[in-house]
C-alpha cells in the first residue's frame, strides 16, 4: 500500500496550523501537538528538520517557536517529501543499485513508469495544494 508517512502527515499537520495564522504568529511543538494530539518529540524533530530546510522558520526566546519561512505555493510536494524523507519510490530497487534482483527483475520498468508518473503528479502539486 502506498501511504504517507507519520513524518509526513505530522509535517502537514504542522504546516496548516501555521498557515492559518497571521505570519507573524509563533507556534511551538507543544501547541500543535497538543491541538492534534501528536507525540511531541516526533513532531519538533519534525518541526526542526522543516527548519533546516527553509520551510518554516525557527524563532528564538522564551516564547520561541515557528512560523512559515515562505508561501506554501512556493514549495512543491515532491521537493517536500524528499526533504522529509528521502527519495519518493514505490520500491527500494529504483534507488538502490545494489539490489540483488535487478538483473532478474520482470517489474522494474513498469514500476518505474508508475513511480515516475506519481513523482510527476507530486512535482505539479504545492504545499498549498495540500493543506487548503
Amino acid at each position: 500500500m502506498l501511504k504517507l508517512t507519520k513524518k509526513i502527515e505530522y509535517a502537514l499537520i504542522a504546516l496548516q496550523h501555521m498557515q492559518r495564522k497571521d505570519h507573524n504568529d509563533i507556534t511551538n511543538a507543544k501547541e500543535i501537538a497538543e491541538n492534534f494530539d501528536l507525540p511531541a518529540s516526533l513532531l519538533a524533530k519534525v518541526l526542526q528538520q522543516m527548519a533546516k530546510h527553509d520551510i518554516i522558520e525557527p524563532i528564538q526566546g522564551p516564547s520561541g517557536g515557528y512560523r512559515l519561512s515562505k508561501p506554501l505555493d512556493k514549495i512543491k510536494l515532491n521537493d517536500f517529501i524528499e526533504i522529509i524523507e528521502g527519495p519518493v519510490g514505490l520500491v527500494d530497487c529504483l534507488h538502490d543499485p545494489d539490489c540483488s534482483h535487478i538483473g532478474t527483475c520482470n517489474i522494474r520498468l513498469p514500476i518505474e513508469r508508475v513511480n515516475n508518473t506519481i513523482k510527476d503528479l507530486f512535482s505539479n502539486m504545492t504545499l498549498a495544494d495540500i493543506t487548503k
